[in-house]
C-alpha cells in the first residue's frame, strides 16, 4: 500500500519536520476559502484575532458565543482562532466535530493563572461553597466548577444563588471585585488576572481622557478598579462594541485588547477609537497569545487539519455540566 504524498507531507508536519511557512506566492485568502469549502469547515474568529484573520472568519465574537454557534451548524471542521481554552470549549460543546486551533502554544495568561490541580486543593478548603467560574478557564477547571458565567450573564448568575449560599469565584481577581461590588455578595476570590486587562496605565489614560475631554473611556470588567471607577461604560467585548454603535458619542478609549478597534471601525466608520495605553513603551495593548495566531498559521491548519484539540470524554461530559447549568439559568432569565 502506498501513501500519498499529502500524506507524507502531514505526518512530517504532525511531527515537526516542516515549515509553518506556506508557499509566499499563494493567495492566502483565496486558498483558505478553498479548503473551507473542501472540508466542510468554518473559522471563528476572537474579536482579539489580527484584522486579516477576522476578516476571513465565518463568525466573529466573544468565545462561548462562537463556540454556540459552531455547534449550530453541519460544519464538520471548527478552526478556531483564538487561544487553547476557546477551543476546549468548542470541543466540550461539539464532541462529533474535529476542532484546530492554528497555534497549539496560544495560550491564555488569565487560565493559565489557575491550573486545576491547585484549585483542587483550593476547593478543598470551603467544602460548603458554590464555584463559579468565569468561561475564560481550562476544560479541566470547567469539571471543578459548579455554574460557568461570562461576562455578560456574570451578574445575573451570582444574584440566581441563595443568598446564604457562599460562593468561590475563579479564576479572574478583577471580575470577581467588580461582581462584588455590582451584587453586594462576599465572595471567596481565586487571585487569578488577565495579563492584557492589568497593564493598563492609570496616569496615561488619565492623560488621555485630558487631552480628550468628549471621548467616552469604556473598559472590559477583567480591568482593575482603578481603570473601572474612570469609566463611562463597562462591559463584555461584544457589549463595549454594542454600545460604540448605539451610543452618539464620537470618541471613544477603549480599555480591552486593541483588536476590537477593527469591528469597531468597521461598524461605525466615522467615530474616533483610541486604544487605552498600557504601562510599557507600546501604543496599545495587544495579547501576545491571541497575536501568535497568523493568516499562514491558519492556511498550514487547515491543510494538514494540524493541530487538533482532543479531550478526555470525562472532562467533555462534566465540564459540559458547568455550562448547561449556566445556560439553563440564563434561559429561564430569558438572557
Amino acid at each position: 500500500m502506498t501513501t500519498s504524498p499529502e500524506q507524507i507531507e502531514k505526518d512530517l508536519f504532525q511531527h515537526g519536520f516542516l515549515p509553518i511557512e506556506p508557499d509566499p506566492t499563494l493567495d492566502l485568502f483565496e486558498e483558505i476559502e478553498k479548503l473551507k469549502k473542501e472540508k466542510n469547515a468554518i473559522i471563528l474568529a476572537h474579536y482579539y484575532q489580527d484584522s486579516d484573520i477576522q476578516d476571513i472568519a465565518d463568525y466573529i465574537g466573544d468565545s462561548l458565543g462562537l463556540s454556540q454557534k459552531a455547534a449550530s451548524t453541519d460544519a464538520e471542521i471548527i478552526v478556531f482562532a483564538g487561544v487553547h481554552f476557546m477551543a476546549e470549549t468548542a470541543k466540550i460543546l461539539s464532541p462529533e466535530k474535529k476542532v484546530l486551533l492554528p497555534d497549539l502554544k496560544a495560550g491564555c495568561s488569565l487560565s493559565d493563572s489557575c491550573p486545576p490541580a491547585l484549585f483542587r486543593k483550593f476547593k478543598e478548603k470551603y467544602p460548603d461553597h458554590v464555584v463559579v467560574s468565569y468561561i475564560n478557564c481550562t476544560a479541566e477547571m470547567k469539571t471543578l466548577t459548579d455554574i460557568c458565567c461570562t461576562s455578560t450573564n456574570a451578574i445575573h448568575i451570582i444574584e440566581s444563588i441563595p443568598q446564604d449560599q457562599p460562593i468561590i469565584f475563579a479564576p479572574d481577581k478583577n471580575l470577581g471585585a467588580y461582581l462584588v461590588k455590582k451584587t453586594g455578595r462576599d465572595m471567596v476570590l481565586w487571585d487569578g488576572a488577565c495579563m492584557v486587562h492589568e497593564i493598563f496605565s492609570n496616569e496615561k489614560i488619565t492623560k488621555l481622557m485630558v487631552r480628550h475631554p468628549n471621548a467616552q473611556l469604556i473598559a472590559h470588567p477583567e480591568c482593575e478598579e482603578h481603570i473601572l471607577v474612570k469609566a463611562h461604560f463597562i462591559g463584555s467585548t461584544t457589549g463595549l462594541l454594542n454600545y460604540t454603535i448605539n451610543n452618539p458619542g464620537q470618541e471613544f478609549i477603549v480599555a480591552t485588547e486593541a483588536g476590537i478597534i477593527h469591528q469597531m471601525q468597521l461598524r461605525s466608520p466615522n467615530k474616533t477609537f483610541i486604544p487605552a495605553p498600557p504601562e510599557n513603551t507600546c501604543a496599545c495593548n495587544d495579547c501576545p497569545h491571541m497575536k501568535r495566531n497568523t493568516l499562514e498559521k491558519l492556511y498550514v491548519c487547515m491543510k494538514y487539519e494540524l493541530p487538533e484539540i482532543h479531550l478526555p470524554e470525562w472532562i467533555i461530559r462534566e465540564g459540559r455540566a458547568s455550562i448547561d447549568r449556566m445556560l439553563e439559568i440564563s434561559a429561564k432569565a430569558g438572557l
